[in-house]
């Protein structure tokens, strides 16, 4: 099977809400109506309520209150209301998935996002960009396991789902691995090229010349997200580290491990998102 015979499975392709396509959409778009937008957003009850908890919550310290989307827009800005209401659009776009943790598969992917976040400010990269993609780089492992229940079962009870060594397990019984399939949903979502090609890249970064800074960051902040999945030691966590991968960056990945605030700080305030 390819990865166009993937997505004709029945419910492999999952429905963005439309004003999450709209956002999306807005990357591309350097005139975007941010008030039109806004409009439309708070004609979502769902997703504006979620906005709105997120908004107030701990990790953003507004001054005041917000209580409503454009109070929202003002207060944190379009770009990170964007960030966080794809986000949001992107969990509620899949409800259920046979055999996958979802509680689990989510926490991951907001970890990563987290990471992510945090790594590319230290590297001067665009960190809202990273969390976006940090939140959809394992949106692939999804498709897949609704797409092809029975055979994704059978690979769980072999590997975790978000273990390091999936893509070539994936690769030998599907054909594709699951950040390959991210990646075509990326584009058929229309995200940006630059999204798609961080999600194809990420796992093994270094071998695409000139490395892609936003992939590499990604497999940092997925390692992370898993050590912490995994309850590593900080010994176990420095002896895992992708050193090359960080060194890329000119990052000492013990100095990064040493100044990192615990992922479960830097995602305190953004559990509504996977909730």
């Amino acid at each position: 099977m390819d990865i166009e015979a993937l997505f004709q499975q029945p419910n492999a392709l999952p429905t963005a809400p439309k004003i999450v396509q709209e956002l999306i959409n807005s990357f591309n778009d350097e005139h975007v109506s941010t008030e039109s937008i806004s409009k439309k957003l708070a004609a979502d009850p769902v997703l504006s309520a979620k906005l709105l908890r997120l908004a107030n919550s701990a990790y953003y310290h507004v001054s005041r209150t917000v209580s409503t989307v454009d109070d929202a827009v003002v207060m944190l800005g379009f770009v990170t209301v964007r960030t966080l209401v794809i986000s949001s659009g992107v969990v509620k776009g899949f409800p259920s998935a046979s055999g996958l943790n979802l509680k689990k598969f989510w926490r991951y992917s907001l970890n990563t996002a987290v990471a992510a976040k945090w790594l590319a400010k230290q590297v001067d990269e665009n960190s809202d960009m990273a969390f976006t993609i940090g939140m959809t780089h394992a949106i692939g492992q999804l498709v897949i396991h609704v797409a092809l229940p029975e055979k994704s079962l059978l690979l769980d009870q072999i590997i975790d789902p978000l273990d390091s060594q999936r893509f070539e397990k994936e690769k030998n019984m599907f054909g594709f691995d699951y950040a390959e399939v991210g990646a075509e949903l990326a584009l058929r979502w229309k995200f940006p090229v630059a999204f798609s090609n961080a999600i194809r890249q990420f796992p093994q970064p270094l071998e695409q010349q000139p490395v892609d800074s936003m992939a590499a960051i990604i497999h940092l902040a997925a390692w992370l997200a898993r050590s912490n999945e995994n309850d590593l030691t900080l010994e176990d966590i420095r002896a895992s580290c992708p050193a090359e991968v960080a060194a890329k960056f000119g990052i000492d990945p013990y100095v990064m491990l040493d100044q990192m605030p615990p992922l479960s700080e830097l995602s305190n305030g953004l559990e509504e998102l996977i909730s």
